[in-house]
């Protein structure tokens, strides 16, 4: 087999890609063998004698697959949890959720005056002091003090 690297390299300059990228016809490996000049080389890229090979990148079809099957809610198990609850779902977070959506409905309440203002205060207060789990919690609260809420 001969020693074609020079050839290569060349091409390699030229196209302006690495030389494990450049491919050679191995039918006309004799007429690549005799071309030693830079013009001789750009005649056989443009005969296609010599091309680039396409770039390989990482597959992303196991990828895919795994987010799909993720995204339904599989494979995200006791068994695959790294970390604790609290490093997972942030409960600061959490509690600045729920903390907003029960004052919105209180305040809901008191403007469209199912609630008066009293009422309002010391419910808003026992939000603030975490009576209240969610905002089920805080119906179920006021239905059972006699107040008719949708």
């Amino acid at each position: 087999m001969t020693d074609l690297s020079m050839q290569k390299r060349l091409a390699a300059e030229i196209l302006g890609v690495g030389v494990s990228r450049i491919r050679i016809d191995p039918e006309s490996w004799d007429e690549v063998e005799s071309a030693l000049r830079r013009e001789d080389i750009k005649r056989l890229i443009k005969d296609g004698i010599i091309w680039v090979e396409p770039s390989r990148r990482n597959s992303r079809g196991r990828w895919k697959l795994l987010h799909a099957k993720r995204k339904r809610g599989h494979r995200r198990g006791p068994g695959r949890r790294k970390g604790a609850k609290g490093a997972r779902q942030d409960e600061d977070m959490l509690w600045v959720y729920t903390i907003r959506k029960v004052r919105r409905y209180l305040k809901w309440l008191r403007d469209h005056e199912v609630i008066d203002r009293k009422t309002y205060r010391r419910l808003y207060l026992l939000a603030k002091g975490g009576v209240f789990r969610s905002l089920s919690d805080l119906k179920r609260h006021l239905t059972d003090m006699g107040i008719k809420v949708r």
